[in-house]
């Protein structure tokens, strides 16, 4: 099919205007509760808190670490969408421009065949024969049946290179459409998690609003409770024993990112450098040593080298819950850097404070491995 120099000039230029760059919390250790106090002698006595409470308290905890936890997994969807729409968002840019470089090299190529066929015309249709019988010098008409069978051969490779030319044109078109039609299904799957995500923390928050100030402390100590228990699990196995493997240089650059960011609050979606997700923080911070690997948790999951809990060495990642939905840096001493959810800020915490999926190695090719 015959496409038009205009037509395929604007389609190029559509691709191109068409591609839009889509846009684009912590953990502590528990003290018991404290006891109601006294009132002064002669007071009534405070009324009796109910026994109750603190079981609707860590139903309340569980739910918001539900809430968390699915607000973490679309972030992850939010972050995978959005990379491989800047990755067809770069290849249309690129075909873009083969496009209108191919159209160029087509118009010239018929520029060139317009020449031949205008060169074919003047030296008119008479057979080889006639031209002989009617030529006054034999041999120069022998040497320029020479120069017409070359002048053939050529016309010939010329064809070629204009089938081979509107060829290219067409394929570089059609992979333009295939990879605007990809951006556009990332587009759609980046708002569905961005909507998921603002959901779940919309809940989450619209919960703990709901929570009385003493209320709020006592979760947040029932919180770091469960934390502390689970960390005090995770030693008792004795896995803090084996672990003595020193970090390799560009692991030990990537701690050293990782932890100066501590304090900086966490931002579904953010790289940095006044933000992060716990995905964006592991990233970027062995972007820093050196090493790209993975924008999320769940590609860092199963793209990396994967190693046993009792080998890992500080730089190496641990990767928590089973859909791989959060992730945090070994810094060494049992602990992680890491950017926690939604309104908490990135901070050490105990290695074993939420179940562990596995870890991964960024560096396995590194020297000392």
């Amino acid at each position: 099919m015959r496409t038009g120099k205009h037509g395929l000039m604007t389609a190029a230029v559509t691709v191109v205007c068409a591609v839009t760059v889509l846009a684009a919390p912590g953990t502590a250790f528990a003290d018991p509760g404290p006891s109601p106090s006294a009132g002064p002698p002669g007071a009534s006595a405070s009324p009796a808190p109910d026994p109750g409470r603190g079981k609707d308290l860590e139903a309340v905890r569980k739910k918001l670490d539900s809430l968390f936890r699915a607000a973490a997994s679309a972030t992850d969807e939010y972050n995978a969408a959005e990379e491989k729409a800047e990755k067809q968002n770069a290849r249309i840019v690129e075909l873009a421009k083969k496009i209108i470089e191919s159209q160029e090299k087509l118009d010239r190529l018929k520029d060139r065949a317009g020449a031949a066929a205008r060169a074919q015309y003047r030296t008119g249709g008479l057979p080889d024969e006639a031209k002989l019988m009617l030529s006054e010098n034999p041999g120069e008409f022998l040497d320029g049946s020479g120069r017409v069978l070359q002048g053939q051969r050529a016309t010939k490779g010329l064809i070629g290179e204009l089938t081979r030319a509107r060829d290219d044109l067409e394929k570089y078109a059609a992979d333009a459409k295939a990879r605007f039609t990809k951006l556009e299904a990332n587009r759609k799957a980046k708002a569905t998690a961005q909507k998921k995500i603002e959901k779940q923390i919309a809940a989450a928050e619209k919960l703990e609003s709901e929570l009385a100030k003493e209320e709020k402390e006592r979760l947040a100590r029932l919180e770091r409770e469960a934390q502390a228990k689970a960390q005090t699990a995770w030693l008792d196995s004795g896995i803090l024993a084996d672990l003595d493997r020193a970090a390799t240089e560009r692991g030990r650059k990537a701690v050293e990112y990782a932890t100066a960011q501590i304090g900086k609050p966490y931002q579904w979606g953010a790289e940095g450098p006044k933000s992060y997700d716990c995905s964006g923080l592991t990233s970027q911070a062995w972007i820093a040593a050196g090493q790209t690997i993975p924008r999320t948790s769940q590609e860092q999951w199963r793209q990396l080298k994967r190693v046993d809990v009792a080998d890992m060495r500080p730089g190496d990642l641990i990767i928590y819950f089973d859909d791989a939905s959060h992730v945090g840096m070994y810094v060494g001493d049992g602990s992680v850097v890491h950017a926690p959810r939604p309104g908490r800020s990135i901070t050490i915490a105990g290695a074993g404070t939420m179940p562990i999926l596995g870890v991964v190695r960024p560096d396995p090719a590194d020297p000392g491995q």
